[in-house]
């Protein structure tokens, strides 16, 4: 079983409970998951499965979507509500000022500051870990973009509903905080939920009970608009021992399938580095 689950994750689970559970679920030894979920959040996660778990760095660039509930003039030190209020303000925020911050961050790329309770790693330790233990450290900003930031809910009572489009590596619950400063006040996550991933949708997932083997995208429907390149039996055999290959064989700038002559996938092969024509076997079949 070598593929990917599209799993709904409920809330008060950990990433790694979820990984725990498929590998206990279908008796399997390897099983990761493509970026980790808060455990407060719901929604879409990706697991990936046997030999597939070498296949991660497919998922590392891709976007990704949000629904969210926040709360105004309320700060937690996890920005979210699992974590423990530090600040309160009573400061009144108009439709209209909400609406031009909603307005200023739509379309926006600039540095977010991530939480300090993250899974972010400061010389090898996680910053989630140096939180719980007081130590303070100096945290290193992130270019990302919010592609699309749209209000969902009116204003009421301190609490509205929004959706976010955002690229690899945003924090929601830093863009949350971000959108309360803008209206001179502070703000925290109250839910999150993950809609989607790069071309994967949560419509399409399913949740750890409901799962079947049936559901595996398998390693080959995840790879299979690459191009196809086939190779004699005598390079083949040197594809099978990790050999790299260069422009003798193809000359592209697109990661490529090797297969054989009855068209059987053999290996799937990137460039070395960019503006050459060497490459370099990234998975085997």
């Amino acid at each position: 079983m070598n593929g990917i689950f599209l799993i709904n994750k409920p809330s008060g689970m950990t990433s790694h409970d979820v990984v725990f559970k498929i590998k206990k679920k279908f008796n399997l030894k390897k099983v990761g998951h493509t970026g980790t979920l808060d455990p407060f959040a719901t929604g879409l996660l990706i697991i990936m499965v046997g030999n597939a778990t070498k296949l991660s760095f497919l998922f590392d660039d891709l976007d990704k979507a949000y629904s969210a509930v926040m709360i105004l003039n309320e700060k937690y030190d996890t920005y979210d509500i699992t974590g423990n209020l530090v600040e309160k303000k009573d400061i009144i925020v108009s439709q209209d000022k909400l609406k031009n911050a909603i307005h200023f961050y739509n379309g926006l790329t600039y540095d977010q500051k991530p939480p300090m309770y993250s899974a972010i790693k400061i010389k090898g330790q996680k910053m989630y870990d140096l939180a719980r233990k007081g130590i303070e450290v100096d945290i290193p900003k992130r270019n990302v973009t919010i592609y699309q930031l749209k209000q969902t809910s009116e204003l009421m009572n301190n609490e509205f509903s929004f959706d976010a489009h955002v690229s690899k590596g945003t924090y929601i619950r830093s863009l949350a905080l971000d959108i309360a400063l803008k209206v001179n006040t502070v703000g925290t996550l109250k839910e999150l939920n993950r809609t989607q991933i790069g071309t994967y949708f949560l419509k399409d997932a399913k949740s750890i009970d409901e799962v079947t083997e049936k559901d595996l995208i398998t390693d080959q429907s995840l790879l299979e608009k690459s191009n196809k390149l086939e190779l004699s039996p005598y390079l083949i055999k040197l594809v099978k021992n990790g050999v790299y290959l260069d422009e003798r064989q193809i000359v592209t700038e697109e990661p490529f399938i090797v297969v054989d002559q009855n068209k059987q996938w053999i290996a799937y092969y990137d460039v070395v580095e960019k503006n050459t024509t060497k490459y370099k076997p990234v998975y085997f079949f």
